[in-house]
């Protein structure tokens, strides 16, 4: 991967670069129908006034050479499911197959364990999408199941994955190639 990538905290003037790579048929498709497509420069403050209120920051720029390409989140669960937290992410598609989901979705995770305290970190990758799905084993998550036709995604059913990994399966790694964060 050229250039440096990280996440970090979203900021205002990130709304040019927010608009322009989540303003693309192809990222919506593999995202829910909350993320909106056309994704407009309204969507895009709306977003941004949410994410910049988060206390504790749940959501992230996916930052590289300086600006944001694509977002990564962790969205803790309530009540008794207060101890996970659902990671999603998405890459603008001038990015895709670089390795920055992967490295984004590792510092989220690792985030998600350490600074929310969350004992286990779970995602659903449409059945359809391979380039997620090697995101969540390259960081060592374990299948657990499919959720056969649970989802209607431009008038298709569609089937989604859940794969999770627990807090001690972090760190104890290595799990299929994941090495503990350093």
């Amino acid at each position: 991967m050229s250039g440096q990538s990280r996440i970090r905290p979203w900021r205002a003037a990130d709304l040019e670069s927010l608009v322009r790579h989540a303003n693309d048929r192809e990222v919506w498709l593999n995202l829910r129908d909350r993320f909106p497509h056309p994704y407009t420069w309204s969507d895009g403050e709306q977003f941004l006034d949410s994410a910049l209120a988060q206390e504790p920051v749940r959501y992230f720029a996916i930052e590289h050479d300086g600006l944001a390409v694509g977002g990564v989140g962790i969205e803790p669960g309530e009540d008794i499911e207060r101890i996970s937290g659902e990671l999603g992410y998405w890459v603008g598609r001038e990015h895709w197959g670089r390795g920055l989901a992967t490295e984004a979705a590792r510092e989220a995770t690792t985030y998600a364990f350490e600074v929310l305290g969350l004992h286990r970190v779970w995602a659903t990758p449409f059945k359809r999408n391979p380039a997620s799905i090697r995101v969540l084993e390259k960081l060592g998550f374990r299948p657990e199941g499919e959720f056969v036709e649970c989802v209607l995604k431009e008038g298709r059913l569609e089937s989604m994955l859940v794969y999770a990994i627990t807090a001690p399966e972090w760190t104890a790694g290595p799990i299929a190639g994941h090495s503990p964060p350093s």
